[in-house]
Parts: structure tokens; sequence; C-alpha cells
């Protein structure tokens, strides 16, 4: 039979225990409806615009089939305006163009920031 280690048998010391003391916490007061945002703090904050080129619907049978070299055509005909959104908000239109060969967007619309999901 192993004895049981020194600890587990010695009795147990005392440890003094007392209560958190903390301080109330201050509530804040909100800002009033005039109050300007600090917009400028916010400027560097990176943000991700998606923009979404077309689609395609297939069956699974044919994306099944899919595979490198497979040549997917889209339902969006060239010239087609583009949506920008951010989290999935559209705020613009565009048009797709090629700038030293990486795609990149011409921004032909902005919608109306107090617009309805941003549709103008």
């Amino acid at each position: 039979m192993v004895d049981p280690p020194a600890s587990a048998t010695s009795p147990q010391q005392a440890v003094d225990v007392q209560p958190a003391v903390l301080e109330p916490l201050e509530k804040p007061t909100p800002p009033s409806a005039t109050t300007p945002l600090p917009l400028e703090a916010l400027r560097d904050v990176p943000i991700t615009i998606t923009v979404q080129l077309g689609h395609a619907v297939l069956p699974i049978g044919e994306l099944l089939k899919l595979g490198p070299g497979t040549v997917l055509e889209l339902e969006e005909t060239v010239g087609t305006p583009v949506e920008l959104t951010v989290r999935g908000i559209p705020f613009a239109r565009g048009e797709v163009v090629v700038v030293n060969d990486h795609f990149a967007v011409r921004i032909t619309h902005l919608h109306a920031p107090d617009s309805p999901r941003g549709l103008p």
C-alpha cells in the first residue's frame, strides 16, 4: 500500500478570507442626441468592404462535377453594376474595372445614408 503524501495527512493551515471591498461604479452619463460622435477617433479603424461580382445557380449534381479548369458562367453580364456592402449593408454601387492587373471598382453611386438598408 502506498502512503498518502504528507500534505494530505497534515492538518489544514488557517487561511485569512475576507470579502472583496469594491468602490461603487459611477453610472456614465449618456451622450445627448445633439452631442456629435467622436468620428475622428474611428478614422483608423479598418472595415471590410465586400463586392459581389455575380452568382450562378446549379443543381447539386453539377456542383459535384466542378473541378480545376471548369469555367463557371455567372448570371450577370459584363458591365452589370455591382453592390458594395459593409457587414451585408449596401452603401454604394459601382462598375468593375482593372487597375494594374487587379480588379477594382469605380463607384458610380453612393446610397443616401438615411435610406432603408442603404437602398436609394
